[in-house]
């Protein structure tokens, strides 16, 4: 089994990575495989809502390297941890763009599969940005993982970070349970019990008509 985590801060070593490395390390000594996929500095484009990954293409129509190798990822990967610093009360820019393409595109990739969310922050703004990473999740069919506190680590640098005693014991935690809810699922399929078969067919309401009274 593996997890694939991604730091949504340009700084490699910075903050984010030290909460989403914590959680790296108790998932390894929980025998789950992990990997730490960086975003970097480079830019990375919003999604245009050209839909032409749904429309044959399988794939997001730009090709800037990153949202599609990670997707390819997301095929083979069993869980996902998404961190992000938190620069002026939300995520970063960077991470929300990534996220917007990567789930529109290859939203089969994530569906069924455990997601959490982390956030970094010298002082607040960390429980806002949760709850928007959390929205990926819940519109794609993914069972939200938690902790004992909300998935926060405080800190203006790494070695701040570090300190955050009170943080980095939730990032354990938050390894464990994903690695329990993990086991439960791979458990759960050697028994047959898969994931929920999709028999309806999508309705779409919009609450906007023309020509109506």
């Amino acid at each position: 089994m593996k997890v694939l985590l991604v730091n949504g801060s340009s700084h490699k070593n910075g903050c984010t990575f030290t909460a989403l490395n914590e959680a790296a390390k108790t998932l390894n000594e929980e025998g789950i495989e992990t990997e730490i996929f960086q975003l970097g500095n480079c830019e990375i484009r919003d999604c245009c809502g050209c839909g032409a990954c749904r429309n044959g293409l399988g794939k997001c129509v730009f090709e800037d390297g990153l949202v599609n190798e990670f997707i390819e990822k997301a095929k083979s990967s069993d869980g996902f941890i998404f961190g992000t610093p938190v620069y002026f009360a939300h995520p970063s820019g960077r991470i929300l763009s990534f996220l917007d393409r990567a789930f529109y595109a290859g939203g089969y990739a994530f569906a069924y599969k455990p997601g959490a969310a982390v956030a970094s922050a010298r002082r607040s703004g960390t429980t806002a940005s949760f709850d928007v990473l959390n929205k990926y999740f819940t519109i794609c069919n993914m069972p939200v993982v938690s902790s004992f506190y909300w998935n926060n680590i405080h800190g203006k640098a790494a070695e701040e970070a570090k300190q955050d005693l009170e943080g980095l014991q939730t990032m354990r935690t938050l390894g464990r349970n994903m690695a329990w809810m993990l086991k439960c699922i791979e458990l759960g399929k050697q028994n047959g019990i898969n994931v929920p078969k999709q028999t309806e067919e999508r309705i779409y309401t919009n609450f906007i008509r023309r020509g109506e009274a």
